[in-house]
């Protein structure tokens, strides 16, 4: 059994899903951004397709570099204030 609570919540994250998914579908003017209707050159239209940009030429990369990770260095035990610390590594 679920709680009222959870099926208030539930109700409604489906009708804003609905919604959501209603708003979404609904039918818009197909107008490409290329056409402009009479909007900005006197009703003339400008047929510019949309540039498409290639991919980079496949280039030479030299692998990384190796960088050895920090040695790490054995601490003795001492004191710290008035803190005693025992040996650890750094």
């Amino acid at each position: 059994m679920t709680s009222p609570a959870a099926r208030k919540v539930a109700a409604i994250c489906t009708v804003l899903g609905l919604a959501t998914l209603g708003t979404a579908t609904a039918p818009k003017p197909a107008n490409a951004w290329w056409y402009h209707y009479g909007c900005c050159w006197g009703g003339v239209g400008v047929y510019v397709p949309p540039v498409v940009v290639a991919p980079p030429a496949p280039a030479y990369y030299p692998a990384p570099a190796y960088y050895a990770p920090p040695t790490r260095v054995w601490i003795p035990a001492h004191w710290q204030g008035s803190y005693w610390v025992p040996g650890h590594w750094s």
